[in-house]
């Protein structure tokens, strides 16, 4: 009965996410009447109507939202039971589901995979490269272990440990000089070409938002949605662009130029389901971040102030 309860569950869900009996249907690669009659049978057990089908879409009742609800949270406890009961203490095995957004894909990601197959070989590793709010989302829903963003605010439920500081600045292709190059005053950008992410990266409204506060508006010429395209611009043609500085550590033909007065700093966060279950793969994970941040030398995060 524990399993045909499970598959109701599964079953009611489908249909709320698609709206549609036969879609849900095809989705779970049952038939429809099979479908039909499962849902009915949930809704004789509990003796409540679960969902409306009188309109051109099947909708949850009010008795249907609410069992819904707990349904999915009972779903999603489960399934973190299971990866419990399976998780390998000695690491010889194990799997990490990790959220970043974009920007961290160019510098971080490439370093703690090597890190992580080092120290951890027999760890598999799911990325998912999606914006801060879906990494939240994903985060309370347990379809992330781990995502790596920006400080918050937070939506209640998850947990933001400060890894690092990044610092941003213009970035040209000049060859590097031996000594940092003298801060460029930032109205000297008025009018100037630059080639920048698009509006899909919060680094650009970052970005922006610096042009705005103090009445400057360089000409974008190139908008592009791929951080390696954009350093590829940059080096080929006299287009500056506005980076993370840690992205040109790795590229000798990229040199950053602070600007007067600088951008503002962000502070990069580890974060987490607050009380989830957290793997041994989920903990040499962190542990390997923390390390990885220290010796690659990046700024520490501020520290807060004393309540």
């Amino acid at each position: 009965m524990a399993a045909l309860e499970l598959r109701h569950l599964r079953y009611l869900l489908a249909v709320a996410e698609h709206g549609n009996f036969t879609r849900a249907a095809d989705d779970l690669h049952i038939s429809q009447p099979t479908l039909s009659q499962q849902i009915k049978q949930l809704e004789r057990t509990l003796g409540v109507q679960l969902l409306d089908r009188t309109g051109r879409t099947v909708r949850l009742t009010d008795a249907g939202a609410v069992y819904t609800d707990h349904a999915r949270r009972a779903l999603r406890d489960l399934a973190a039971a299971e990866r419990a009961v399976h998780d390998v203490q000695d690491l010889s095995r194990g799997h990490l589901r990790l959220g970043v957004t974009p920007t961290f894909t160019a510098y971080l990601i490439g370093p703690l995979t090597a890190e992580l197959h080092t120290r951890h070989p027999g760890i598999s590793l799911t990325l998912a490269e999606t914006t801060q709010d879906r990494i939240e989302a994903a985060l309370l829903a347990d379809d992330l272990d781990l995502g790596i963003a920006f400080t918050g605010p937070h939506p209640p439920g998850i947990t933001a440990t400060p890894l690092f500081t990044e610092a941003l600045s213009l970035v040209t292709s000049t060859p590097h000089a031996p000594t940092t190059p003298a801060p460029l005053p930032v109205h000297a950008l008025t009018g100037e070409q630059l080639a920048l992410l698009s509006g899909d990266f919060a680094t650009r409204s970052h970005i922006d938002g610096y042009f705005a506060d103090h009445r400057i508006a360089p000409r974008i010429t190139v908008e592009a949605n791929s951080i390696q395209a954009l350093t590829e611009i940059v080096r080929r043609t006299p287009l500056a662009t506005v980076l993370p500085d840690a992205i040109t550590h790795d590229h000798p033909h990229l040199t950053p130029v602070p600007l007067d007065p600088p951008l503002p700093t962000r502070t990069v966060t580890l974060l987490h389901r607050q009380g989830a279950y957290r793997s041994a793969a989920t903990r040499a994970f962190t542990e390997l971040t923390h390390d990885l941040v220290q010796a690659r030398g990046y700024t520490p995060p501020p520290c807060r102030p004393p309540k």
